[in-house]
């Protein structure tokens, strides 16, 4: 017999095992799993009543909320695909990806609206505008109302759309090393496959309390989403990441796993917290962590300080995100601490059902413990359909059944990887993926530049940063300030350079490509990776 995959299932099984227990803390919002899954419900009639049918894209704009956790669940009970948006990004970002995606409704958090009321009159594919907020208001011409809607909806279980797993599921716009971000396909089976995975991994059971520090956006929430809820734990949302909001609510509700990139988990490190607060907090809770390789400093500093166990994973959006988990295997655990620390600022061992290689330039495995480096390449069920509508940039990673990473790694005899450098010009900025292409587009424009290029430097709080390196016109005058501020009104802040260099010629190849690691190569001398 085979049944399809449906991430819907998660919450089925959560609906019976766990139907009174606390599902959801959102703020003034605490919802049991019976509560949680009437909304679940109540949000699946609604898209369908507007017409929302198998295979038609819901986009969604929202920080972190318990909304987007509805639209997880909800999403594959109508066979729709569920297009979360970057809140980072500006306008003109959102022009592209709904028009390229060709979303059918859109969701937009109250506060949010700003970033899509300047593009709505081209946004053709669009036939329903739904404003996200607490209270339920009136409707008006431009926008309707999420609560009002929802509770208008029937909150009985609708009948599930008949789906292929294999079929897209999510559709997550992701920067790459092309100015313009491309739409990841994710299938019911990757999200299913991803979130079975997380489960044995990060050892999820009915006690743990789940903090979404990380943005939802990301990866459908690297997936997490679905692991926590199949298992009946607690789901504690958080809108923003502030350090002494985080431990307050992490002491409050006695948080026992989270997922941080490493920089909020150096913001957490930095923060002054007092006695009282720190004696309050839970032992032991689980932190994975990825978006780019945490230094030894922090893993020491966070399970020292705090008490936490930090798993560091690894993986890409087009991965569902998990390929890779670094633990401290049982015949090391009586190793000094030092080497242990050493071995989780690895990037890990693959996870169940996943193949790893690092291979050459000529595709021959790289071999272990040679200090020789190599790209990695996987294959498995959590490797994604392919780029929306584009073919040939999905036939460029994949090739021959193995998906390329872009990532550089050396790799060990007890079969850990290491990421040490990056073949792509992609910048991943406190785990914001960041196109130098796109930066470098920009600043092109700026009346006195005759050439850029941008490229990650190394920085403390960020892990990586863009630095903009510039070759001005003849006779023309430009500032440091003066470009970042060009950038700043125009990207969002995240992507745009914090410094901005002045060279009199930019180095190139013979064949006039610019050569963007002899730039680097000021910033990055003496770290023992090309990322940080």
């Amino acid at each position: 017999m085979i049944v399809p995959l449906n991430e819907y299932d998660f919450l089925k099984r959560a609906l019976v095992a766990h139907a009174t227990k606390e599902a959801v803390v959102c703020g003034a919002v605490r919802l049991t799993y019976s509560e949680f899954g009437e909304r679940v419900y109540s949000w699946a009639n609604l898209l369908r009543s507007l017409g929302v049918e198998r295979g038609d894209r819901v986009a969604i704009l929202s920080q972190n909320c318990h909304r987007i956790l509805e639209a997880f669940f909800g999403t594959p009970l109508l066979g729709s695909i569920l297009m979360p948006l970057n809140f980072r990004l500006v306008p003109d970002d959102f022009d592209y990806i709904l028009n390229h995606g060709g979303a059918k409704v859109i969701i937009v958090e109250e506060g949010l609206t700003h970033l899509i009321d300047p593009i709505r009159d081209n946004l053709k594919s669009i036939e329903r505008f739904i404003i996200a907020r607490d209270a339920p208001e009136a409707s008006n011409t431009d926008w309707l109302d999420y609560e009002t809607l929802l509770g208008e909806a029937s909150s009985a279980p609708p009948v599930p759309a008949e789906i292929e797993e294999n079929e897209p599921s999510a559709l997550l716009y992701t920067s790459g090393t092309t100015g313009r971000p491309k739409g990841v396909m994710l299938t019911h089976r990757n999200l299913y496959i991803n979130a079975m995975n997380s489960i044995c991994e990060f050892g999820i059971r009915e006690t743990d309390v789940y903090l979404h520090t990380l943005a939802q956006f990301h990866c459908n929430g690297w997936g997490l989403p679905y692991a926590v809820t199949g298992m009946g734990g607690a789901h504690v949302v958080i809108k923003n990441f502030e350090p002494a909001a985080f431990f307050d609510l992490v002491a409050r509700e006695q948080v026992t796993f989270a997922a941080m990139p490493p920089t909020m988990i150096n913001m957490a490190l930095n923060h002054d917290i007092d006695e009282d607060t720190l004696a309050r907090l839970p032992r032991d809770m689980r932190v994975a962590t990825a978006g780019s390789a945490p230094p030894l400093a922090t893993i020491q500093g966070a399970q020292e300080k705090f008490g936490w166990q930090v798993i560091q994973i690894y993986g890409l959006t087009e991965t569902s995100p998990f390929l890779t988990v670094s633990k401290i295997k049982p015949h090391m655990r009586d190793w000094p601490a030092e080497d242990r620390y050493r071995v989780q600022t690895k990037t890990g061992y693959p996870m169940i059902g996943v193949d790893v290689r690092v291979i050459d330039d000529e595709g021959g495995d790289i071999a272990p413990d040679s200090n020789e480096v190599g790209e990695v390449i996987c294959r498995s069920n959590v490797v994604m359909a392919g780029y929306w509508q584009q073919p040939d940039a999905t036939d460029a990673v994949i090739v021959d059944g193995w998906f390329h990473t872009g990532d550089m790694a050396l790799c060990d005899s007890e079969g850990y990887i290491e990421v040490v450098d990056r073949k792509k010009d992609l910048i991943i900025s406190g785990g914001e993926n960041i196109s130098s292409i796109e930066v470098e587009g920009l600043l092109y424009k700026h009346p006195s530049v005759l050439e850029a290029a941008v490229i990650a430097a190394p920085d403390e709080r960020w892990g990586e940063v863009p630095y903009a390196v510039v070759v001005l016109k003849p006779g023309a005058e430009a500032t440091e300030a003066e470009l970042i501020e060009f950038c700043r009104e125009r990207l969002a802040h995240f992507k745009c350079p914090k410094r901005v260099g002045f060279i009199e010629v930019l180095p190139r190849t013979a064949t006039g490509k610019v050569q963007k690691n002899l730039l680097r190569e000021r910033f990055w001398t003496g770290q023992a990776k090309r990322v940080n």
